[in-house]
């Protein structure tokens, strides 16, 4: 654990990996304390030894309210309260509308929007109090539509409406509230997607006027950029090597 002044606590769900643990690692090195939220602790303890600063994990599931009441109060207790809120944690699922039964969905808007929204609503009490942060991931799917992925992209959408609507209802008690829409990252969900799709990352790069997908850092300096800027919110940021240009 390192010294030095702590600046702010931050809460990561979804830290412990991709885009999560790459903004970690940079509220981490920005002298932040990071509470990191998931479901596995074996995953958090495989990625303990890269992390610097000052940090704890929670485990927790953002799909159930008690736990997202937990994760406010446990931060509240190790840290004394919150500054900034990353909505990090997601899922991604590609099919067919005709493919796409209850069961996926729900899990899906659990994860993709209900964690987000019940998590941000227990946490405003304290961002009020400190003034803080809020930054939501949504996608490129949530502004465009991907295809064969109609479920995922109307989750992803429901973060950018959620995001704007929250800016104006807490703007006067000078909370900022933006999100950043990925493009593909390198991570390994994308990795995953492209193995069960006989896909390439060479492929895939095509696609994007910069000629390659992005890499969880860029995200990640992103969504710090949106943390600090003091005059923004409602912005939907889009991270994606000019796919959505």
């Amino acid at each position: 654990m390192g010294e030095g002044k702590r600046v702010g606590t931050a809460i990561i769900t979804g830290g412990t990996s991709g885009i999560g643990l790459a903004t970690t690692k940079k509220f981490l090195a920005n002298g932040f304390n990071c509470v990191l939220v998931g479901r596995s602790l074996a995953r958090f303890e495989k990625i303990r030894s890269e992390l610097v600063g000052h940090f704890e994990f929670i485990s927790a599931d953002v799909r159930k309210v008690a736990d997202c009441d937990k994760i406010i109060l446990r931060t509240i207790e190790l840290f004394g309260g919150v500054d900034v809120l990353i909505n990090c944690a997601g899922i991604y699922h590609e099919g067919a509308i005709t493919s796409t039964g209850e069961e996926i969905f729900d899990d899906i808007f659990d994860t993709n929007v209900k964690g987000t929204f019940f998590l941000t609503r227990a946490a405003v009490d304290e961002l009020i109090k400190s003034r803080g942060a809020i930054v939501n991931v949504a996608s490129d799917a949530g502004l465009k539509g991907n295809y064969l992925c109609a479920a995922y992209s109307a989750s992803k959408g429901a973060i950018v409406a959620f995001t704007k609507s929250l800016a104006l209802e807490l703007a006067s008690f000078s909370i900022r509230v933006n999100c950043v829409a990925p493009g593909d990252i390198l991570t390994p969900l994308t990795e995953a997607q492209l193995k069960k799709s006989g896909g390439t990352i060479e492929e895939l790069a095509k696609f994007y006027p910069l000629g390659r997908i992005g890499t969880p850092e860029e995200v990640a300096e992103a969504i710090y950029f949106l943390s600090s800027a003091t005059f923004i919110t409602g912005a939907v940021l889009s991270v994606d090597g000019g796919l959505t240009c």
